[in-house]
């Protein structure tokens, strides 16, 4: 509930609310529920003091199974950085202090400049003034910038947070309150401005022209008349734009009386679909970006298991197409489903702005739209800086992909990839093929790859491997971590042996891929020998792989006096390990030790879900043994528990 945010905002709380805008990093939400239309402009005043005046870079939210539409889409439009005065604040003097004291600041430096001549930036700086954000603040130059496809439809707000419309036809480059680093180049084109009564703009230019300026206290003495009839036409211009500013407010208010809304779908970028955007009976309070200042935003947004709609998603996907300051970006069991394209059209116009920041993007959820890697092949495309990407999901849909909207999008997918960026990649399969012909592609984009992790594929083929360790090998030089998790490479031992090989590898998992179940003392002492050989080779994970206590001993040969391993860490985990085995591998490992002393570096073994507990004493031991050369992990583990999982997967 959200009656606590009502007392932080109250007078007598301002020094703790400022400690906190000066403090606060992170912000997260748990089990919101719905809210009044006074709780959430109490709730939108909060996240502009600490995230668009404040620190707060770092924005959650968790467990909210219906959420409430409308709160969720506040917290979403504050933390891109969004914010409408005109909606949200009715006049100057209900703005925050911090807005309050900005403006005053800036208009009193813009009093003692020089009259700014039409298409200055400083003309469109001091009519924004109220819209700005702090100078000072710390990502100030990440603001986000106007998407694709809003050039045409900039307006510039004034004072009063009024719309100025009509008689000023703007195209600006870049939002008022964008990037500096962008273009600050701007022109405006003058369109035939009508008086209210009906004469052409000239004769009312006129009337008024000479009024106008001699109620300026600032003007200067006029030394040409080409400069006197340019500054005339400024001030004309913005005469009547203030005229026609009063009507647009006239008519606001009066549609407010007689309870008409109105959402303009122009203000959405064309690859966003916006069919649906509101519906009638319950509107989402999705305004138009028209009216829009963009203050500082946060750089990490995280949205874990909160149920995301086709309206709610096609919001996000337009707050993601210009949220330019964001660099991670988490969407877990959000139920996605096909309103995933929303996200990747967002995302796709995100990348059009050459100074966004995206580089980490999770997105997991129960129920797969489209195949992982495809997925996968359409957010690189749509962000090739991306540096991270994971996208996991449990189960995958059995429905067919013949409509026209999802025929569109495979073949898109099929287009090459352009050269990216991505250094992690990491890959849930929900149990359907390991589609290698379509995963050598990103492998060949992503030659800056470093960690790869394949997750619950199946291998549909057995030369399937081998492809991929092939591409590995050709596309992936700097690869240095390889994780396999539930992947059954019981056949494929060569390809094992392959990998425990490779001289550039420095961290290999095979987790619950059956390594072990089908194995001769033979390939056991192949891989023995492998990872006796190979130098570069740091940290070897084997959890659930049916290792037992005879080949647990037999492991310890890696540290060997003829071994040139460089193994720091091993994970033994969920191995059917009993104490008397792990007595016989602690003291066979002492012996090593005793031998090589300082050229064995070996510093941190896991054993967490072994059977321990049949034999406490031995296996205190064993466990007093190792933790005098290494550090141990381990936990207490009912074997009976252990025994009835183990033959439950058999």
């Amino acid at each position: 509930m959200l009656e606590g945010v009502a007392e932080l905002m109250a007078k007598h709380n301002q020094g703790v609310l400022e400690n906190l805008g000066v403090s606060l990093r992170s912000l997260t939400f748990r089990h919101l529920l719905s809210s009044s239309q006074s709780m959430r402009q109490q709730l939108s005043l909060l996240l502009h003091h600490l995230i668009h005046h404040g620190a707060v870079n770092h924005v959650s939210m968790n467990s909210w199974p219906n959420p409430d539409s409308s709160l969720l889409v506040l917290i979403l439009k504050m933390s891109a950085g969004v914010w409408h005065p005109g909606k949200t604040l009715g006049n100057q003097a209900s703005l925050c202090h911090l807005c309050r004291e900005r403006s005053a600041s800036q208009s009193q430096k813009l009093d003692q400049e020089p009259e700014p001549h039409l298409g200055s930036s400083l003309l469109f700086h001091g009519l924004a003034t109220d819209q700005r954000s702090d100078i000072n603040l710390r990502n100030e130059r990440l603001l986000p910038s106007m998407p694709s496809g809003f050039e045409n439809v900039v307006e510039l707000a004034t004072p009063s947070s009024v719309t100025l419309s009509g008689s000023v036809d703007c195209h600006l480059s870049s939002c008022p309150s964008q990037s500096k680093t962008q273009s600050t180049s701007s022109s405006v084109r003058l369109s035939p401005a009508k008086s209210s009564q009906g004469g052409s703009p000239l004769n009312e230019y006129q009337k008024r022209g000479k009024g106008i300026i001699q109620r300026k206290p600032g003007c200067h003495q006029r030394t040409s008349k080409a400069t006197t009839d340019s500054e005339d036409l400024y001030d004309f211009v913005f005469s009547v734009a203030k005229e026609e500013a009063g009507k647009t407010l006239l008519r606001k208010r009066k549609n407010t009386r007689e309870g008409r809304t109105s959402v303009n779908y122009s203000a959405y970028p064309p690859e966003a679909s916006t069919t649906g955007l509101v519906h009638a009976d319950r509107p989402l309070g999705i305004t138009s970006l028209k009216t829009a200042s963009h203050f500082r935003s946060v750089s990490i947004l995280e949205i874990h298991s909160i149920r995301l709609n086709r309206n709610t998603c096609q919001m996000l996907g337009n707050l993601l197409s210009s949220w330019v300051s964001l660099e991670k970006l988490v969407l877990s069991l959000n139920g996605l489903g096909p309103n995933i394209f929303s996200i990747l059209s967002g995302l796709q116009a995100l990348s059009r702005h050459s100074d966004y920041h995206l580089h980490v993007v999770h997105i997991s959820d129960m129920l797969s739209h489209i195949p992982c890697v495809n997925l996968v092949h359409s957010i690189l495309s749509a962000v090739p800086l991306l540096q991270v990407l994971m996208v996991s999901f449990d189960l995958k849909t059995l429905m067919e992909w013949s409509r026209p909207e999802e025929s569109s999008s495979s073949s898109s997918l099929e287009e090459k990839i352009p050269e990216s960026h991505l250094e992690h990649l990491e890959v849930r399969f929900p149990r359907e093929p390991l589609q290698t012909s379509l995963l050598i592609p990103v492998l060949k984009a992503s030659r800056s790859l470093q960690s790869l992790s394949l997750d619950s594929a199946a291998i549909s083929c057995p030369q399937e491997v081998a492809l991929l360790l092939h591409a590995l090998k050709e596309y992936s030089p700097v690869l240095k971590r390889l994780s396999f998790h539930d992947i059954n490479f019981s056949h494929h031992s060569k390809d094992v042996l392959l990998l425990l090989q490779d001289p550039i590898l420095q961290e290999i998992t095979f987790s619950f891929c059956r390594l072990f179940e089908n194995c001769t003392m033979e390939f056991l002492s192949e891989i023995i020998s492998a990872v006796k050989r190979n130098s570069s080779l740091k940290i070897l994970r084997l959890p659930g792989n049916r290792l037992g206590n005879h080949r647990l001993v037999a492991l310890a040969d890696i540290f060997s006096e003829d071994s040139s391993t460089s193994i720091s860490q091993l994970d033994v985990s969920s191995n059917c390990i009993k104490p008397d085995g792990l007595l016989e591998f602690a003291k066979k490992l002492e012996h090593y030790i005793a031998q090589r002393r300082e050229q064995i570096k070996f510093t941190k073994l896991c054993l967490s879900q072994n059977w321990l507990d049949q034999d406490a004493a031995m296996a205190q031991e064993a466990l007093w043994r190792l933790k005098a050369i290494c550090s141990v992990v381990s936990d207490p583990w009912d074997s009976s528990q252990a025994f009835a999982d183990y033959v439950s997967v058999m």
